[in-house]
């Protein structure tokens, strides 16, 4: 429903005079409709992207040497010097105890190749790594 302008009586849609006052209404026309233009959507909020970075492999941090550990070995290795060098203290008494057999010698001579043969890489994670 619509209302009279002048003096607010109410009046049913399309009439052109008020029935109440007499005032002559005018029909409001709409606008003639607009063609329908392109509006490009809102920008999508972008959403932060996870990104999974391969980590390098890690290299082990050694402490040892394994020339030295090596050459402690095979010089040295009758007494169990190169165990006590690389932190295991009971087998190098136990080096030490049976240093009269000449069995630890020949272990010992044995170890030394080995620790020089063996890549750093495998050294320091069995051996030398904090």
């Amino acid at each position: 429903m619509a209302q009279c302008v002048t003096c607010g009586a109410s009046l049913k849609l399309g009439t052109t005079r008020c029935v109440k006052c007499g005032t002559v209404l005018e029909v409001a026309t709409p606008p003639p409709a607009q063609p329908a233009q392109y509006a490009p959507p809102p920008q999508a909020v972008q959403q932060p992207q996870i990104v999974y970075v391969q980590q390098p492999p890690r290299v082990p941090v050694c402490t040892k040497s394994k020339t030295t550990a090596g050459i402690l070995a095979i010089l040295l290795g009758s007494i169990g010097v190169h165990k006590f060098y690389l932190g295991k203290t009971g087998q190098g008494i136990l080096y030490l105890l049976f240093c009269w057999t000449w069995i630890p010698a020949i272990v010992g001579f044995i170890e030394g190749i080995v620790y020089l043969t063996m890549s750093e890489t495998a050294f320091c994670q069995k051996y030398g790594q904090k």
